[in-house]
């Protein structure tokens, strides 16, 4: 016989499939809950946890259960793709708000991270892209100026892959990634709508030349509700 917790998950899936509790909408308390299915508020908490760890709902300190908009976006882990190009391709005009363009010293971990000496200066971009209103990404851009010597707004609200070869003729050869789960920074906060999550997704990426130069760093922090993140593999033989 099924766990009376298992029976309720289940009911509320289909709840939550349905429509009848809608994304970002939060659900019954669980006093209410606990009523409603006539069971221990114990048999309640099991059937929560079972929901978030599904990524039905978003338990969020002090407010409830909230409902997660499963309507996820795919990114492409292992191809090069501008975030304009990825938005193109699955027909979303998003808005992209540029907080920062500037050049500048390069703090010592950007240095580390671009392989670049003290004297050398980087264009630093921040910038926040959002889907129908929800600020979800937030890039930050660091550009080695030798490479890229002139920078601005109206090119970083637009697609710097598309200047950086198509204006200054440069190949954009490939990258490497790593994707790490952090707790969101006072940027990330004030920057992006986190609505109560406790964690973001940040993809890092070395960005190279045909050469083999190292002419970007990028870390791309994400809404973690809003995106699957996707890769093709094939064995070797």
């Amino acid at each position: 016989m099924q766990n009376k917790y298992m029976i309720i998950y289940h009911e509320m899936v289909n709840q939550i499939d349905r429509g009848e509790y809608k994304p970002k909408h939060f659900l019954p308390s669980e006093n209410e809950l606990t009523v409603k299915y006539n069971t221990s508020r114990e048999t309640i908490r099991k059937a929560l946890t079972l929901l978030a760890q599904n990524g039905y709902i978003q338990k969020i300190r002090g407010k409830g259960s909230m409902v997660i908009d499963r309507n996820k976006f795919d990114f492409p882990v292992s191809g090069l793709v501008s975030f304009k190009e990825v938005a193109e391709k699955i027909g979303q005009k998003p808005e992209t708000i540029v907080h920062t363009c500037k050049l500048t010293e390069a703090p010592p971990y950007i240095r580390k991270q671009l392989k670049i000496k003290q004297s050398e200066q980087v264009w630093e971009i921040s910038r926040t892209r959002s889907f129908s209103g929800s600020r979800i990404i937030l890039d930050k851009d660091y550009l080695v100026e030798k490479y890229i010597p002139h920078m601005n707004k109206e090119i970083a609200q637009d697609s710097l892959f598309a200047y950086i070869e198509g204006e200054l003729g440069l190949t954009i050869s490939f990258a490497k990634k790593e994707i790490v789960v952090e707790e969101p920074t006072e940027e990330d906060r004030i920057l992006l709508d986190l609505e109560g999550f406790h964690n973001i997704v940040v993809i890092k990426n070395y960005v190279y030349l045909d050469d083999a130069s190292l002419f970007q760093y990028t870390e791309s922090r994400h809404r973690p509700d809003k995106f699957r993140f996707v890769d093709f593999a094939r064995r070797s033989q």
